[in-house]
């Protein structure tokens, strides 16, 4: 791994609330998701890769769930991303016992300082990135600048469904059923994380609505921008081109 240089209130942030959570993630997420995480990356890799790229990025890669995607689905070279160091070296477990250490490689490094240089890779995909960082404007701009003219940039967040109905019952889970399924698969750690994640989420789609972010992906120069809600509106895909 590779290290970049670390800061930001939000970066600290993020990494000290996943770094005890590695061993534990992967299951947690489909539980976080209520089992529509898988679907939703796959959705995600299936806009970034309509060409054949030879060299993509992941953003927040996490335990490198979707780096391994990535390089199962093209035969391209893959880079994952992330700030939380923990999370990265169970990621190089992962992706050595895949057998893909040659195909992929992991860089401890943030999203709003990315330590490459411009128009270095054909597609670009992050997830569940923008809630935490200070900027998600510049963050975008900085996404967008090393991705090479006419390529790819997709995205994975989790939303907030419109429909009362469905709202109401997504405020029930993120609320109620989130912190204690959070601790009996995961211990505190994901109590904090459960407790956490449902208010954050809400927060962050008032302070940055749906519009907005559109509007900012346009704005960092990334055309095409297209959405697709899923799961009723508990997660959004969002897909676009660099600018020529």
């Amino acid at each position: 791994m590779t290290e970049a240089t670390d800061g930001a209130r939000q970066n600290r942030f993020a990494s000290a609330l996943f770094a005890g959570l590695p061993r534990h993630y992967d299951l947690l997420a489909e539980v976080l998701s209520m089992g529509q995480n898988r679907r939703w990356r796959r959705a995600m890799v299936d806009h970034a890769l309509v060409a054949s790229p030879g060299r993509v990025l992941d953003v927040a890669s996490g335990t490198a769930g979707v780096a391994l995607q990535l390089a199962a689905r093209c035969d391209a070279h893959v880079v994952g991303l992330d700030l939380t160091r923990e999370m990265l070296w169970r990621g190089a477990e992962k992706v050595a016992l895949a057998g893909q250490s040659g195909r992929i490689a992991l860089v401890l490094g943030r999203g709003e300082q990315l330590p490459f240089p411009d128009a270095c890779f054909d597609a670009l995909t992050f997830t569940y990135l923008l809630r935490y960082v200070d900027d998600p404007a510049s963050t975008l701009a900085e996404l967008a600048r090393v991705v090479r003219p006419g390529g790819t940039v997709a995205s994975l967040e989790f939303l907030v469904p419109p429909a009362a109905g469905w709202h109401l019952l997504w405020m029930l889970y993120t609320r109620l059923v989130l912190p204690v399924a959070g601790y009996l698969t995961g211990g505190p750690k994901w109590w904090e994380v459960g407790r956490f994640l449902g208010p954050n989420i809400s927060e962050h789609y008032r302070r940055y609505p749906v519009d907005w972010t559109v509007q900012a992906w346009r704005d960092a120069g990334i055309d095409e921008v297209g959405l697709h809600v899923m799961s009723l509106g508990g997660g959004l895909v969002t897909w676009g081109r660099r600018s020529q």
